[in-house]
């Protein structure tokens, strides 16, 4: 438990107590000019009069209040225990029957006075406070302000409550026209957003250009934020993030113990990362749905420890399943997810499973055990290099493991699998893309079969590009490879991908499986057909701009600072991945951020019996035999072996 600081308490205590009295005089004086009370009426009213304020001031903490930091709150306290004061010492006159001013307008007049003797110092502390000098030869950095909500407010005020203030605000940037020439804190609000670029000319023009650009607010994201980027880039100028307003309000909260013991806590900007560059609107999702589908279940997540599988396990465990099951093959990935479940969502019931998805009497005894009524596939080996070293492990994890995964769940009565696929599965060049197209196909039957038969498990297949942070991506790539100083390695220059956050992600994998899980008027009807669910990953971001924009934002220069180096393509590589096959064109769906392709199917025995042939060529270690059935199977499959040298996949 915190200790009091009592000899500050009674220090305010005294002071309070000699303002009182200096404002009874001054009151009487007012009330009533022609009156004067004798000497001895003194000695006693005065000591009365501080008296009342002390008993006034203890319901609002009078004596608690911190002179430097006082704000609106404590000067309604204020107001409050001088019109309490006036009154108790009013009655106190009357009670005693002593003299007294004959105004009525006296009780009035005395609350005024001890509310404005006892408001102008606190005022002026803070006051001194604020516009103090700062305590070190270091000039604090001039910056310019982004947002003109509550969360710049918090900044200011954060930022003022430094003893040594690193940053001095220039100006504001808000996000509407409708604030623009207005004040806070005294700042002035110099324009809106998309005023950057003349303001930041104007500014160089008038020699007081800005050395920070502080985002205040969190909504300056997408193509607003590039914009922004690039009109600081012109003038070499950093872009930085605020804290949250989470983390500022408990920052200046921690400022008043700090400031006591002569040390306050600086702000900390950070840096702004590419996840926000590339960030879209969000799309509403059917959260009942999703609340509907997963709550009261048993959810089972393959892949739960890697990126995708571990954000399906986060997002299906704060819906409240009856149990759920996280399998991996990797342990210290399965620890991990494992351990931050339990902290954030403790009273889910739990299980963590170290398995191989290719393991089929493993997987066969475990479901058996199970029972899960949900299944979210996102087990598989997804780095195409890694594959192409060793196409056959590819082979048995991705087309094997999820014949086994489906085939075990099917088995089991459960109610419906997700099946995760990705973008190199269409027109596939590597064998790691198709391998998922063949587990594509595979779960496409099944679904058609569950479908015509109008019951068994739904399969719900969903398809989509890179999501930015997964592991082996190429934004952790790029930031290892800055944190080193360069060269950022790039393998062609026109290299194109689909990006999406991965919480983005996921939560458009939930609303298709709501609406792939379930029979519902508005489903898609090309679903009957074993249609894919395909997310809207938006327009392909060019791999180099990528770059470029990762050194900028880590305030370097390219070609400068950082060399961008192009390293050729690499085995299974094309140049863009498409969303699409040339014979299954996308169908809108009335759900936004979802698309359909249009199904290309097969009979399920005819694909298990094929996977069942490669899985046998794989373990007898023959991959000529493996690789050919394959090319059967998925007769668009142009495999690039050579990398650089082979046609790239328009």
């Amino acid at each position: 438990m915190a200790r009091r600081a009592p000899h500050r308490i009674l220090l305010n205590l005294l002071l309070d107590s000699a303002l009182a009295c200096l404002a009874l005089p001054l009151a009487v004086l007012l009330a009533t000019p022609g009156e004067w009370p004798e000497v001895h009426w003194w000695l006693g009213a005065a000591p009365g009069a501080a008296l009342a304020l002390l008993m006034a001031g203890l319901p609002v903490r009078l004596p608690q209040q911190y002179w430097r930091f006082a704000g609106l709150p404590d000067l309604m306290g204020i107001g409050v225990a001088a019109v309490l004061a006036a009154l108790l010492f009013w009655g106190g006159l009357h009670a005693l029957g002593g003299w007294r001013p004959t105004s009525p307008a006296f009780p009035a007049v005395h609350a005024l006075v001890l509310g404005l003797i006892l408001g102008l110092p606190r005022i002026a502390g803070r006051l001194h406070h604020a516009r103090r000098g700062p305590g070190s030869d270091v000039a604090p950095q001039p910056v310019l302000l982004v947002g003109a909500g509550d969360a710049a407010d918090l900044f200011i005020r954060a930022l003022s409550a430094e003893r040594t203030p690193g940053y001095r605000v220039q100006g504001i940037l808000s996000m509407r026209s409708r604030q623009a020439g207005r004040r806070i804190h005294g700042h002035p609000i110099l324009g809106t957003l998309d005023d950057a670029t003349a303001l930041l000319d104007r500014m160089r023009a008038e020699h007081r250009l800005p050395s920070l650009i502080v985002l205040a607010t969190p909504h300056v994201q997408g193509l607003a934020l590039e914009r922004l980027l690039d009109a600081a880039d012109r003038h070499g100028v950093p872009v930085r993030r605020a804290p949250s307003v989470t983390a500022l309000d408990p920052q200046a909260r921690r400022m008043t113990t700090a400031l006591e013991q002569k040390e306050a806590p600086r702000l900390q900007l950070r840096p702004v990362v590419i996840e926000d560059l590339l960030d879209r609107p969000q799309v509403p999702l059917d959260r009942e749905g999703m609340a509907r589908l997963i709550q009261g279940r048993r959810v089972l997540v393959t892949g739960a420890g890697g990126t995708i599988g571990g954000e399906l396990a986060r997002q299906v465990a704060a819906l409240g399943p009856a149990q759920l099951t996280l399998l991996d093959h990797g342990e210290y990935a399965l620890y991990e997810i494992d351990l931050e479940l339990r902290e954030r969502h403790p009273d889910v019931p739990r299980r963590a499973v170290l398995a191989d998805v290719r393991d089929e009497p493993r997987l066969r005894r475990l479901l058996e055990q199970l029972k899960p009524e949900l299944v979210f596939h996102a087990a598989a080996l997804k780095h195409v290099p890694m594959v192409e070293n060793d196409p056959l492990e590819g082979l048995l994890t991705n087309a094997l493991g999820t014949r086994v995964v489906a085939d075990a769940a099917r088995a089991v009565g459960c109610r419906a699998m997700v099946f995760i696929s990705t973008d190199k599965a269409v027109n596939p060049t590597s064998v790691m893309g198709a391998s998922k197209r063949l587990a594509e196909m595979y779960c496409q039957a099944l679904d058609v079969s569950a479908r015509a038969g109008e019951g068994g498990m739904r399969c719900v297949t969903v398809r989509f590009g890179n999501v930015l942070g997964s592991t082996g991506s190429v934004v952790p790539l790029f930031r290892r490879q800055l944190e080193r100083g360069g060269p950022l390695t790039v393998t062609h220059p026109d290299m194109r991908r689909y990006f999406m956050t991965v919480r983005e992600a996921v939560g458009l994998v939930l609303q298709a499986s709501v609406i792939g899980a379930e029979d519902r008027e508005d489903q898609p009807p090309e679903l009957a057909e074993g249609g894919i669910f395909v997310l809207d990953m938006g327009k392909p971001v060019k791999i180099v701009e990528l770059a470029r924009r990762m050194i900028r934002l880590a305030g370097l220069r390219p070609e400068e600072d950082v060399e961008i180096r192009f390293t050729g393509l690499r085995p299974g590589e094309k140049l863009y991945e498409e969303l699409f096959h040339g014979q299954e064109p996308p169908r809108p769906t009335q759900f936004q951020g979802l698309l359909v392709a249009t199904p290309r199917t097969a009979d399920p025995a005819l694909v298990g019996r094929a996977i069942d042939e490669i899985a046998a060529a794989a373990r007898s270690g023959t991959p000529r035999a493996a690789l050919a059935q394959l090319g059967r199977l998925v007769p668009e499959f142009d495999h690039n072996v050579d990398g650089e040298g082979s046609r790239a996949a328009q």
